[in-house]
C-alpha cells in the first residue's frame, strides 16, 4: 500500500510469500553467494558496505569487481568513510579505480562539517542487475570467516532477495548513490514485504517508530537479536509494555563484544527490563553481531540497524519487514537455536552482581547517545 501519511511508518503488509528469499548465517557461503553473483551481471553492480577490509575476503571481492568491470559492467562501489578507515588502503582503492570501478567514499573527514560527519552509513546492500540483492548485517572482513578467521568467526545473517524486492533494492542503491539519502519506498515490492530506510521523507526515524509499532501489536511473542543494544527510553518502554501485558519477550545479545563500551551501556538497561518480566540472553561462544527481530512468529525484520541511538537517530540503515512465512519461521528457528548457546542472565543473579559493574554500566549509560 503506499505509505502517504508521516505516522505510516509501518505499512500494513499482506501475509506473502517470497519465495526466492534465502538465510545466510556462515560469511563463507554468504560470500560465495555474492560473488557468484557478481560474476555473472550483464548490467550492473551495487556494492555498498560499511566496513571492507583489504584482507584476503576484501581482495577475493575486489578481483570480483574489477573482473566485471573489465567486461563492461557499471560496477560502484559505496563505503563507509569512517567504518572503513582502518581497514581500506590507498592500494585497493587504486586497483578498483584503475580497473574501472566506481568508488566512493561516503562522508570522509572534513573541518567544519563534524556534526553531518557523525552520521554515518552502516548500510551492507549488494544488487546485481536488479534482479539479486543481499542484505543484512555481514560486513566485508575476514572476522566473518571461518576459513580465514576460523571457530571464533563472528555469528551473522543476511538474506538473499529475488523479485520485485531486488527491483526495489537497485532503486534503493541507485538513490543513495545520487545522494539522494531521504530515498523511501511508495509501495510494497511484494504482497508481505517491504524495505525500510531510518529516514525518508515522511519520517526522520522511521526504523525506531517501525519497531515501536511491531511492538504495540505483539500478542504472543518478541524475539530479539541485537549485537549492540543500547535502547532509548520510547524502545524500552514498547518492550516493557508488551512484557506486562503477557508477551513473551525474549533479547539474545553477545556476551563478548567488539566494543565493551556498548556492553556496559546495554547492561545498564536490564534491571528495568528483567523486572518487567523480559527474558535477557548472553551469546557464549564467539562475538555476535546479527540484527533480527520476530513477531508472534510470523512478522519479521532482518537488516543492517543495531538497537540503538545510533541506528535509529544517526545512521543510514536498511532493513527488510517482512510477512514472508517460510523466512520468519527460518528467523524463528534460528533465534532458538542460538539460545542453545545462550546463557539467561535472571534477575536474581543479576541483583547480585558485583559493585564494580555498576560503575561500568553507569560510564556505558552516561555516552549512550554516542556509541
Amino acid at each position: 500500500m503506499p505509505i502517504t501519511h508521516p505516522h505510516d511508518c509501518l505499512p500494513s503488509l499482506e501475509t506473502g510469500r517470497d519465495a526466492d528469499a534465502i538465510l545466510y548465517t556462515e560469511g563463507d557461503d554468504l560470500y560465495a553467494a555474492m560473488i557468484d553473483s557478481i560474476a555473472i551481471a550483464r548490467h550492473g553492480v551495487g556494492l555498498e558496505s560499511y566496513l571492507f577490509a583489504d584482507d584476503e575476503v576484501g581482495r577475493r571481492f575486489a578481483d570480483a569487481l574489477v573482473e566485471r568491470a573489465a567486461a563492461g559492467v557499471r560496477v560502484r562501489l559505496l563505503l563507509d568513510a569512517e567504518g572503513s578507515r582502518s581497514r581500506w588502503s590507498k592500494r585497493l582503492a587504486r586497483h578498483l579505480g584503475d580497473s574501472g570501478v566506481e568508488v566512493r567514499r561516503f562522508r570522509p573527514w572534513r573541518w567544519g562539517r563534524l556534526r553531518r560527519y557523525w552520521r554515518r552509513s552502516h548500510r551492507k546492500l549488494l544488487v546485481v542487475d536488479g534482479e539479486v540483492a543481499y542484505l543484512g548485517g555481514f560486513n566485508i572482513h575476514r572476522e566473518s570467516s571461518r576459513m580465514f578467521y576460523g571457530g571464533q568467526r563472528w555469528r551473522d545473517t543476511h538474506v538473499c532477495l529475488r523479485g520485485p524486492l531486488a527491483r526495489q533494492a537497485a532503486a534503493c542503491f541507485a538513490a543513495f548513490w545520487r545522494r539522494e539519502l531521504d530515498w523511501e519506498p511508495r509501495e510494497s515490492a511484494s504482497p508481505g514485504s517491504v524495505l525500510m530506510p531510518n529516514q525518508t521523507r515522511a519520517c526522520l526515524r522511521r526504523l525506531r517508530c517501525s519497531y515501536r509499532t511491531l511492538f504495540a501489536e505483539a500478542r504472543r511473542s518478541i524475539q530479539i537479536a541485537t549485537p549492540y543494544f543500547v535502547p532509548d527510553h520510547r524502545t524500552q518502554h514498547g518492550l516493557v509494555e508488551a512484557a506486562r501485558r503477557g508477551v513473551k519477550v525474549s533479547l539474545l545479545v553477545p556476551r563478548k563484544s567488539d566494543v565493551p563500551i556498548t556492553r556496559w551501556a546495554a547492561r545498564a538497561a536490564y534491571a528495568n527490563l528483567l523486572a518487567a518480566g523480559v527474558r535477557i540472553y548472553e551469546y557464549l561462544p564467539r562475538m555476535f553481531h546479527a540484527k533480527t527481530a520476530v513477531i508472534d512468529g510470523n512478522r519479521a525484520t532482518i537488516g543492517t540497524a543495531n538497537m540503538d541511538y545510533r541506528s535509529f537517530l544517526l545512521n543510514y540503515e536498511l532493513n527488510l519487514i517482512t510477512r514472508d512465512e517460510p523466512l520468519c519461521r527460518q528467523l524463528q528457528d534460528q533465534f532458538e537455536q542460538d539460545l542453545t548457546e545462550s546463557a539467561e542472565i535472571t534477575r536474581q543473579v543479576w541483583e547480585q552482581r558485583k559493585w564494580q559493574e555498576y560503575f561500568f554500566e553507569t560510564i556505558g549509560w552516561l555516552g549512550r547517545k554516542w556509541l
